[in-house]
């Protein structure tokens, strides 16, 4: 409803503000233009700010940690804003929303039910959704997979060489991060040559459309030959797939942890 002149006059306020206002940092501190308390200095108010400086120290923390909430406050306004067409929308009253659709699948749970804060699958069309879904349980299935490979050499390691030709025991491999630099270069191309064959060859095609599922039954026991009969009851079956994405969503801030930790203090 901004006409263009509002929006040419809105931001040729803040080239103004930037350039002219607040364009020099008083003693080289961030956010200090020299506006006092509240910036009431810009509308020529005086102020002699804070003389105590734990005082002064206080205010600082308190602006910062008020910046920090509003960003993420104006944030899920704009989401709930954008979700149910006002920022103090009740979804429950917004029964247009193409989202509805999906309020009853699979990995939608308490309690934040159907969560897309980043509005990946916003279209609400079935192949985003899809997609999205399926990129979500896979990248889950990586990270139990790379939440337990952190964990299990710390205990225990593999008998015998890594590669032998170049001399590399397992248990002289060290563990998490640090073994990046150890691999040998032909050890990640398998690595990824092994990734490239599975993506192409094994899990390259969905049951009935259903997101994650390649036909490997429970715990993908069929991709090395042991037939599984998978689940027959209809609401065993949504819990068991709820765990799995549940458990995935949770090993993928587990290995992101770990991955923090690890390059923080050399160890998860």
């Amino acid at each position: 409803k901004v006409p263009a002149l509002g929006w040419a006059q809105f931001f040729a306020f803040i080239f103004i503000v930037e350039l002219n206002v607040y364009n020099e940092q008083v003693n080289g501190e961030p956010g200090n233009y020299g506006a006092g308390f509240l910036g009431i200095r810009s509308i020529g108010i005086m102020s002699p700010g804070f003389k105590d400086p734990e005082t002064r120290k206080k205010k600082l923390n308190s602006e910062i940690a008020n910046g920090r909430l509003a960003m993420m406050a104006i944030l899920g306004m704009f989401f709930q804003d954008g979700l149910t067409g006002s920022a103090w929308g009740d979804w429950a009253l917004y029964t247009a929303s193409p989202l509805r659709a999906y309020e009853n699948e699979v990995g939608v749970q308490a309690p934040v039910g159907y969560w897309d804060p980043l509005g990946l699958a916003a279209s609400g069309t079935n192949s985003d959704y899809k997609r999205r879904r399926e990129v979500e349980i896979k990248h889950g299935r990586v990270a139990m997979f790379a939440t337990m490979g952190y964990i299990l050499p710390e205990y225990w390691r593999l008998p015998g060489y890594l590669s032998n030709s170049y001399g590399v025991k397992f248990s002289e491999m060290p563990n998490g991060l640090a073994a990046i630099s150890k691999v040998p270069a032909l050890g990640w191309a398998q690595f990824f040559a092994f990734i490239f064959i599975v993506e192409l060859n094994v899990y390259n095609e969905q049951v009935n459309g259903e997101p994650g599922n390649y036909g490997a039954g429970f715990l993908g026991i069929r991709s090395i030959g042991i037939m599984s009969p998978g689940f027959k009851d209809p609401e065993t079956r949504k819990k068991k797939l709820n765990s799995e994405i549940a458990n995935g969503r949770l090993a993928m801030m587990a290995i992101i942890g770990m991955f923090f930790q690890d390059g923080l203090t050399g160890s998860a």
